[in-house]
């Protein structure tokens, strides 16, 4: 690349790993980028960990990414609430990367009259937790969820995920969910400002057209799609919009 040099957005899931596993000549292009002090910041709408488990988690399986250059819906979504109402309370569901981005910026968590119920990920989804949410947004607390994401993976097959279980609070209540995560462009946005990057200084680098190239557009960046996760070259030409440069993998990406 020629001109001013870019920062990253970087998806994880299809683009850098598939599952725990490292997608071919992503710890290289990492290390590329980490080299070079390009600044970059590996984009998840998993909410499950926290920065500092997800990079060790990663680095456990040949991914070394610190953890300052990890971002999570989780965090998105605390980010969003703040600017919304400070010192707030919420009715949380979810792991440990939730929990903690909310405790980080001064929200209450509580089952007691919340202003908001917040719907993240969880590896044991629990009915009870389910009917209290929506007995409080029946009740007219503000339906949050982290991610739309319908189902995820396991080492056992897909399992149902925040978007599966929204549904069932909407369908319950009537009331529909923010989601906070891809493809709404205010995870960019966020991902931007923790990034202190300008859009048309970043490029999104992307697996999904329908999620990460799509919101990288309407934020503004240039965006790259790799074929190493969802979406098929064949498939590109089916949507409207279109990504900047289609390649194989971040592999072929040249860091300058």
């Amino acid at each position: 690349m020629t001109g001013k040099r870019k920062a990253y957005l970087l998806d994880m899931d299809g683009v850098l790993v598939h599952g725990r596993r490292p997608i071919p000549g992503a710890p290289e292009f990492i290390g590329r980028l980490l080299a070079a002090n390009i600044p970059f910041l590996v984009i998840t709408n998993n909410p499950m960990y926290t920065p500092r488990d997800l990079s060790h988690r990663l680095a456990s399986e040949g991914m070394n990414i610190p953890e300052q250059n990890l971002f999570t819906s989780a965090m998105a979504t605390a980010q969003f609430l703040v600017s919304q109402r400070p010192n707030g309370t919420a009715f949380v569901i979810g792991e440990v990367g939730l929990t903690h981005a909310m405790h980080s910026v001064g929200y209450t968590q509580t089952n007691k009259d919340p202003d908001y119920v917040v719907l993240g990920e969880s590896n044991s989804f629990s009915l009870d937790q389910i009917t209290q949410a929506i007995r409080f947004v029946a009740a007219g607390a503000r339906f949050i969820a982290t991610n739309p994401d319908a189902t995820g993976p396991s080492e056992t097959g897909i399992v149902p995920a925040c978007g599966a279980m929204a549904a069932l609070i909407e369908r319950a209540t009537g009331k529909k969910p923010y989601f906070v995560g891809k493809p709404n462009p205010l995870m960019m946005r966020r991902a931007l400002a923790a990034l202190g990057a300008h859009s048309e200084d970043t490029i999104m680098v992307g697996d999904r057209m329908d999620t990460d190239i799509v919101t990288g557009m309407e934020a503004g960046m240039e965006t790259i799609l790799v074929l190493t996760g969802v979406t098929r070259r064949e498939e590109v030409e089916r949507y409207p919009y279109q990504p900047t440069r289609i390649l194989d993998s971040v592999a072929d990406i040249e860091v300058s």
